[in-house]
């Protein structure tokens, strides 16, 4: 049976993964070698792996309705942290779109609950201690939705500065001391007057046929900012730099990538602002739903993402959008200074990490829930609170077990195959992936 799992495992991976590595394999045998590091690492970089195994496994508050709601796709622990909304108010949210898209909402669910189960093991926490705190974010979800189906004002829900308290609030005062200079600041230097770019470590200059490109691709993604977000500023907008980045996490390795230094409101160099153009990757969940009218809506996947952003967020950046470079979907958006994410590792007791799972599993319900008929998208035409809170019923004790159930055992699965993914790689049967020791590639 291992081995039947080790061939899947690599399979699915090679599957999801094999154009990527071959474009860039020296970035995925970091990526491999990072998600080898321990199980968490492993759950987090194999998004495709997890979805492969949700076509398998029964689902039975998944119905024609919440089967199809907006999901972000990639739900595990370390995916929360502080943005600035379009509103100016800072919020602790969901903070990761790349493998946002349409499915159950259970996989988001599960997904957040099984990274939960894998994360407490890490702290060497008891089964009782884990299968509390899954408990605890996974009736949270529930009664947060049952909340917003009775009152359906579900876009003014938010956790802020005003509306938490302990960890979560800790981290949106510190987002809170971050300003935009500082960030200028790091990534960038006044020369002749102006603000460029900092080459470094992960940054490149582009020669001037790559970056004519670059600019050519960001003016047609100014067409794609909606026009209630669009600034009023004959200045903005207006390209200062552009540079190459790479050296990104876990889930964006091998993606090009450049920044985009632009005019900010006026031509104070403290209002300057800095945009990451990133190409955009395939959804994990589009690869086992097999709805045409899902995959026709969207142009590419720098679309699929930054719609999918604005579905999901009540008060979405007011610089997300997209553009194509070279044939590929990109996803534009402001590198904002004021990203801070929960530090896990100042959380090592139950007692101090139950009412954080309390506040992520009202998150995780604000997010489905605003992502309705009451947003800008179309393909979500009914309110997904009232559906799931339809689906779930009288019978949350039961919704909640599942959860919990589903938790434990696929957690206990991933350190599992953890341990068949590092024998695999270490053996060389990831084809793709450049050897250092031998100066190959398989």
């Amino acid at each position: 049976m291992s081995d039947e799992r080790r061939e899947r495992i690599v399979s699915v991976l090679h599957s999801a993964f094999a154009d990527l590595m071959s474009a860039d394999p020296v970035a995925f045998r970091a990526k491999f070698r990072k998600m080898a590091a321990e199980p968490f690492a492993f759950y987090r970089g194999s998004a495709c792996l997890f979805y492969a195994d949700m076509t398998e496994e029964p689902d039975r508050w998944a119905d024609e309705r919440t089967s199809r709601v907006w999901i972000q796709g990639d739900l595990h622990a370390e995916n929360f942290g502080t943005y600035m909304d379009g509103e100016g108010t800072l919020v602790f949210d969901v903070n990761d779109f790349d493998e946002a898209y349409l499915g159950a909402f259970t996989w988001d669910v599960r997904r957040f609950a099984a990274s939960m189960a894998l994360l407490g093991w890490r702290k060497a926490l008891p089964d009782e201690a884990i299968e509390e705190l899954v408990g605890s974010y996974a009736r949270a979800y529930a009664q947060q939705v049952r909340t917003f189906a009775e009152n359906p004002d579900d876009e003014m829900f938010s956790l802020r500065l005003d509306s938490t308290d302990g960890v979560l609030h800790q981290v949106l005062l510190k987002a809170r001391l971050a300003t935009r200079v500082g960030l200028l600041t790091e990534v960038t230097s006044i020369r002749d007057f102006d603000r460029v770019f900092r080459i470094g470590p992960g940054v490149r200059e582009l020669e001037a046929d790559e970056r004519a490109e670059v600019e050519a691709a960001f003016e047609k993604y100014l067409d794609t900012i909606p026009s209630g977000k669009r600034s009023s500023s004959s200045l903005t907008y207006r390209v200062k730099d552009v540079v190459g980045r790479s050296g990104f996490g876990i889930g964006s390795a091998g993606l090009p990538a450049y920044n985009v230094l632009v005019e900010g409101r006026s031509q104070a160099l403290e209002n300057d602002v800095v945009l990451s153009m990133k190409q955009a990757n395939v959804a994990a969940p589009s690869r086992i739903v097999d709805d045409e009218k899902i995959r026709a809506y969207f142009q590419h996947h720098g679309h699929r993402t930054a719609v999918s952003q604005r579905a999901l967020q009540a008060h979405a950046d007011p610089w997300l959008g997209h553009t194509e470079l070279r044939g590929t979907g990109f996803v534009v958006a402001e590198l904002s200074p004021y990203v801070a994410d929960l530090d896990w590792s100042d959380l090592t007791e139950p007692a101090d990490m139950l009412p954080v799972l309390e506040f992520l599993g009202r998150a995780t319900a604000k997010a489905h829930c605003v992502s309705d008929s009451d947003s800008e998208q179309t393909l979500v035409d009914f309110q997904v609170e009232e559906a799931i809170a339809a689906a779930i019923g009288d019978r949350e004790d039961e919704f909640v077990a599942d959860v919990v159930e589903f938790a434990d055992r696929y957690a206990r699965q991933t350190r599992t195959d953890h341990a068949l993914f590092v024998d695999a790689f270490r053996g060389g049967e990831i084809r793709g992936v450049e050897s250092v020791e031998s100066g190959s590639t398989r």
